[in-house]
């Protein structure tokens, strides 16, 4: 691939032609919005201007429901030999696409299996997509060459590229993006209207779970509008947990003996049940979860704090395999979190407390 056109420079149209850019691919960049295209090309993403004939490859990186109408306008006018979208759902701008009667030889829907909680071009990072799946939905129409130039875009993006049918995707980013985000909005629901006080309280549990919470509602609404049925269904299996769970609670309430019981039973099941589900979770770069040490150490709130950790660390010979932070209320200090391999836990306890670090046991 020498030459690209990314319709829509957003997070991830950016992102991907910052990619393409460094590493020698000449990116041509347009928006409905000229300030966001503007703003891309001032980051190194690409050139404003246009080509000036047909490019290799056509990035559609417009919201699911702008996506075909886009696409099939970019095909009409032939601005490109292959042409592909990034959108989060695939199965319905396909069949848009057939409704318009184009030939979709030349078309493959993809989607990069990441993002940020914030948006456009100044949220865009040419490594958002370093080892992360990224989705390609090829059907027996779609030219050897096209799924050769998605390939080379997943490639100098340094994802990894998962091939899927399009309506398996749809149900499939229901489940592990599209039903736990509307569930992290509606667990930090309940913290709008909070006391203060009960509010101060929130720890790493409750950041983790309303992380995602924090994205722009616009682009959920053009996401979740896309893919309403399988997102309802599952969130319709949740609400029937919620149900048995309820119940379950008012049950541990119960003066009666056996009801209590009942009630511990109910509770003991969904928590086994989260345990079972949590532990399929992939884990570093899609293997197979692994179980690490943490050592936790304390650190005050001060520039450099984390940098000498990771160069103590580094000089004991430990690989970091993942860091979390939990800073302290009301303090300007935090518990940073490092995980480890179990036999590496030691040796870089050891090393810590001798460079001063206060351990946590």
């Amino acid at each position: 691939m020498r030459t690209a056109l990314v319709i829509g420079t957003g997070l991830i149209g950016t992102s991907a032609a910052l990619a393409l850019a460094q590493r020698g691919v000449t990116v041509h960049l347009t928006d409905h919005d000229p300030e966001q295209a503007r703003t891309a090309a001032a980051l190194g993403a690409g050139t404003e201007e246009a080509p000036e004939g047909p490019v290799d490859l056509a990035i559609v990186a417009a919201p699911p429901a702008h996506v075909a109408a886009t696409l099939a306008d970019a095909m009409r006018r032939g601005l490109a030999r292959g042409y592909l979208d990034v959108a989060s759902v695939k199965g319905g701008p396909r069949r848009e696409l057939e409704e318009l009667g184009l030939d979709l030889s030349s078309y493959i829907g993809t989607h990069p299996m990441s993002g940020r909680e914030k948006s456009g071009p100044l949220a865009a990072t040419g490594d958002l997509f370093e080892g992360r799946p990224w989705v390609l939905t090829p059907t027996r129409d779609t030219d050897t060459e096209v799924l050769n130039l998605s390939l080379e875009l997943v490639s100098h993006c340094r994802a990894v590229p998962v091939v899927m049918d399009a309506d398996a995707h749809d149900r499939a980013v229901a489940l592990v993006s599209h039903m736990p985000h509307l569930v992290s909005s509606l667990v930090a629901a309940r913290l709008e209207h909070a006391e203060e006080s009960a509010v101060r309280l929130c720890g790493q549990g409750i950041r983790d779970v309303t992380r995602i919470a924090a994205s722009d509602p616009r682009m959920w609404i053009d996401i979740l509008s896309a893919n309403p049925g399988p997102v309802a269904d599952l969130l319709a299996d949740v609400s029937a947990d919620l149900d048995e769970t309820v119940q379950a609670l008012r049950a541990l309430q119960a003066s009666d003996e056996a009801k209590r019981r009942e009630g511990v039973t109910g509770i003991e099941d969904v928590l086994r049940r989260g345990n079972a589900g949590q532990v399929r979770v992939p884990g570093k770069h899609g293997s197979a979860p692994r179980i690490y040490e943490v050592v936790a150490v304390l650190i005050d709130d001060q520039p450099g704090q984390l940098a000498r950790i990771f160069a103590d660390a580094g000089a004991a010979g430990i690989n970091i395999e993942d860091v979390r932070i939990e800073h302290a209320t009301g303090q300007q200090a935090g518990l940073v979190q490092l995980m480890v391999e179990p036999k590496a836990a030691v040796v870089l306890t050891g090393a810590l407390r001798e460079r001063g670090w206060a351990i946590r046991q």
